[in-house]
């Protein structure tokens, strides 16, 4: 258990969260949620001692261990998979390397022999005979297939690192984990692996996340950094936000009826305060309109940005019809093999599966940045589209500031046109002068959506355009694509972005596609469309469980 007395942090003048008082018990799983900015991430390094407190008292139950999920993917580039995964668990990891130290010994005494008998009994104990085995599950429940674990992990892709630093977290089943952003980087297979994982839990978690029906599926509470204060709310993301509009909405109407009680004050105040029968009702009621002055509701310092898409013209019948289309990578993937889809009015497409360079290569080709080695795609004639890349390191790299950059994709090129435009996506005054190849994900992002937006198309395509975005700019973008009028093609590994957007699910599987007209939670659920998954899947050693 972890219980957090009086704990204050400001840097600088500016106090960050102030007197938390906070408890977090064995069984239960809490959800860090708050603005960009809030000291989300921060308040977890509080915890595990890496950010000294300015004032407070956190304590731990005596014995405990701790694990953290580790942002440094380079960190471990000199060790195995294994090793770094053992790690985890120091105890165990330093107990295997003793043990093996004295075995290796060259002059191997009987007081030795006795020392190594006691350490295989506590290693016994601690699991340490079934730890590999234990790994090379945990890593495949994450998507890390067998080929992958005798690797160095300077070898690995930084999604590959992402789910090797995720197992080391969670092995030996510490009794407090602490996971910032645990699903950046896995796709929904590995998503429902840990989200299974973790309701087993039997121990303390506390996360930090953005993914909605990651934080509903597992969390038991909800700490919400807000006001300078993190409050504690019993249930998952969705009781919370269901609770936070109807706490929003009385402050609304507490501060009518002030604004209210304050103009009658004014007034009677203005009216009586020269008529000498009347000047101390006058008087008294200024005392009370000075009272009512000084209680200013908390401002949030939540942010949500301006999305919203509007097309230059309505589509026409057809939208796009691809046959044939073949591509093989740089590195000799084949990744589309004679591909044949059709697209229509009024479609929002979800792509979905693990065969995600093929999904980003078919965006890609169709939205002509890629040209393939055989087949044709054709659009409609009423058709305009625009482009969102999971990577966008391309279109940064320069020295143009916001405002230069983005006008390089608008009609209207006034600057006082595109700041306004930038504002609503939270770049407001001098940030809209700051140098884009400086800018963090979440802002590379917000800054396409604008292009996007600039842009007028009636035909969306996005490749996993929820990656470094907050809860609000998912839930703005969200509501954008929902309203949109047009056509919209897009992967996410975001459940909750999918099944309120997609009314059409392709999943990209090893051997084929399967292409369905439902919506997300349908698809999962069709008996026929499992039947088909595991006929594509059989034989790839690949194990499905969305």
């Amino acid at each position: 258990m972890i219980t957090v007395s009086d704990v204050s942090l400001k840097f600088g003048e500016k106090p960050l969260f102030k007197d938390v008082n906070l408890k977090f018990t064995p069984g239960n799983c809490y959800g860090i949620i708050g603005a960009n900015g809030a000291g989300k991430s921060t308040f977890l390094k509080v915890l595990n001692g890496e950010i000294e407190h300015d004032s407070g008292e956190i304590s731990i139950s005596t014995g405990e261990r701790m694990a953290t999920l580790v942002q440094n993917h380079f960190a471990f580039d000199d060790y195995s998979v294994m090793e770094t995964v053992k790690m985890g668990f120091p105890k165990l990891y330093e107990l295997e390397k003793a043990k093996d130290a004295i075995y290796e010994k060259p002059d191997f005494s009987e007081e030795d022999g006795i020392k190594a008998s006691e350490m295989e009994a506590e290693f016994g104990e601690l699991g340490g005979y079934e730890a590999e085995n234990d790994i090379e599950q945990m890593l495949s429940g994450l998507g890390l297939e067998e080929e992958y674990h005798g690797k160095m992990m300077r070898e690995l892709d930084e999604s590959q690192k992402v789910r090797v630093l995720l197992a080391q977290a969670l092995f030996g089943k510490p009794d407090i984990l602490l996971l910032d952003e645990p699903t950046n980087g896995l796709d929904l297979e590995a998503i429902t692996w840990l989200e299974e994982f973790l309701m087993e839990f039997e121990n303390t978690v506390i996360v930090v996340s953005h993914d909605r029906h990651f934080l509903n599926t597992v969390c038991t509470y909800i700490c919400d950094i807000d006001f300078g204060k993190i409050t504690q709310y019993a249930g998952n993301y969705d009781f919370w936000y269901q609770m936070s509009q109807i706490m929003q909405r009385q402050a609304k109407d507490q501060a009518k009826a002030r604004e209210e009680k304050m103009a009658d004050l004014k007034q009677f105040i203005q009216r009586f305060a020269s008529n000498a029968a009347k000047s101390r009702q006058a008087t008294s009621r200024k005392k009370v309109l000075e009272k009512l002055e000084l209680e200013e509701l908390p401002v949030t310092s939540r942010k949500f940005p301006y999305v919203n898409f509007k097309a230059d013209r309505a589509i026409g019948n057809f939208v796009l019809d691809a046959k044939g289309l073949d591509y093989t990578d740089r590195d000799g993937v084949h990744l589309l093999k004679k591909l044949d889809l059709t697209i229509h009015p009024g479609e929002k497409v979800a792509f979905v599966g693990m065969e995600h360079n093929a999904i980003s290569a078919f965006f890609s080709i169709v939205a002509d940045e890629l040209k393939a080695d055989a087949g044709e795609y054709n659009w409609g004639q009423t058709t305009s589209h625009t482009y969102l890349p999971r990577d966008t390191t391309s279109y940064f790299d320069n020295d143009l500031n916001i405002t230069e950059w983005l006008k390089q994709y608008s009609k209207e090129q006034d600057d006082a046109y595109v700041r306004g435009f930038l504002g609503r996506m939270l770049f407001s005054g001098d940030e809209s002068l700051k140098k884009v190849k400086v800018l963090s994900g979440g802002e590379k992002v917000r800054c396409m959506l604008s292009k996007l937006m600039l842009s007028g198309a009636n035909v969306i395509i996005m490749d996993d355009p929820t990656n470094h975005l907050d809860l609000e700019s998912i839930t703005s973008l969200n509501d954008g694509l929902v309203q949109f009028p047009g056509v919209v093609l897009f992967s996410s590994h975001d459940h909750e972005f999918i099944s309120s957007i997609a009314n059409r699910i392709i999943e990209f599987t090893p051997n084929g596609i399967i292409d369905r007209m439902m919506n997300f939670d349908d698809y999962l659920a069709d008996k026929q469309v499992k039947e088909l998954r595991a006929e594509y899947y059989e034989g790839t050693g690949i194990k499905v469980k969305f």
